[in-house]
């Protein structure tokens, strides 16, 4: 077997774009101002979106000063829309990879595959990797037929994001027949999302003890996609880490009641504090794999 190593190849964590929204101490900041904060807190890049024309050239000029590279998530139905995206972001340039959120959950079997086939089709010509992620809500609605999925195509690329299943499932344990699927998706990782759900919430918050338990299965689900995706990694690649803590609904609020008697809606976590922390663990689990 092919010896696991990281020499010549690169962690690269990113911060979710839309993980900076309402959070507090950057919700009145510029665009400049949020790139600025990810890059001194030393994110390697920024997960988002392709800029509207209006915005390019400041997003080309604000990415360019501090250093960080562009993911962007698309939202196909469709090979068309795929192909659409594909366009877009070739134009924009720089991009290094695409998350998909492939938008069919309704679509299953042999005509899903069909479509997951064809995306990757466009990625290769396009020369920008597609990596459709484990997601609630769409084509890898869950984990039985996505495990399907990876056993009957040649080559299916996944941003793995478990919280999703094991929201899904209820997992508050993990059974041992979902552990076998899990391990069969993780074979194809070419990206993760971080994120930690209790079975109940998609997110809870780091500090509460619900989340202290399935942390450490999450951890050992980064790390094994690591290694996997460092099998076929060839030397200068980079790994994509997305730290993914999205704000309300999937944040978990309570409302404060003023003196005035009028109601607050609070977050119960402090999400870009959380995302410095799971960069910090991606760092580390990366650093323990040679």
């Amino acid at each position: 077997m092919k010896p696991i190593t990281r020499i010549d190849r690169k962690l690269s964590v990113h911060m979710s774009w839309w993980g900076m929204e309402q959070v507090p101490d950057f919700a009145a900041d510029t665009t400049a101002e949020k790139i600025k904060q990810i890059a001194v807190a030393g994110f390697d890049g920024i997960n988002g979106f392709i800029p509207q024309p209006k915005h390019e050239a400041e997003w080309k000029e604000q990415l360019a000063q501090h250093q960080l590279e562009l993911s962007v998530n698309a939202y196909p139905a469709s090979a068309a829309d795929m192909a659409a995206f594909l366009e877009k972001a070739v134009r924009f340039g720089g991009i290094p990879f695409i998350n998909a959120q492939v938008m069919t959950p309704f679509v299953t079997g042999t005509e899903a595959e069909s479509l997951l086939g064809a995306i990757k089709e466009l990625s290769r010509q396009a020369g920008i990797p597609v990596y459709v992620e484990t997601h609630r809500g769409t084509i890898t609605q869950d984990l039985i037929r996505t495990a399907r999925y990876v056993r009957n195509l040649e080559q299916l690329d996944l941003t793995i994001d478990f919280s999703h299943y094991v929201l899904a499932g209820e997992m508050r344990s993990i059974r041992p027949e979902a552990e076998e699927l899990l391990q069969q998706l993780l074979v194809h990782t070419s990206s993760i999302h971080a994120r930690v759900s209790n079975g109940e919430q998609i997110q809870i918050g780091m500090e509460y003890e619900e989340a202290k338990a399935m942390l450490p299965h999450f951890e050992r689900w980064w790390r094994k996609g690591m290694e996997h995706w460092l099998l076929r990694s060839q030397p200068e690649d980079s790994f994509p880490f997305v730290c993914e803590l999205g704000p309300p609904p999937y944040a978990m609020t309570r409302v404060t009641v003023e003196d005035t008697g009028e109601g607050t809606m609070v977050e119960l976590s402090d999400r870009w504090r959380e995302s410095l922390l799971y960069a910090e663990r991606a760092r580390r689990l990366w650093d323990c794999l040679d």
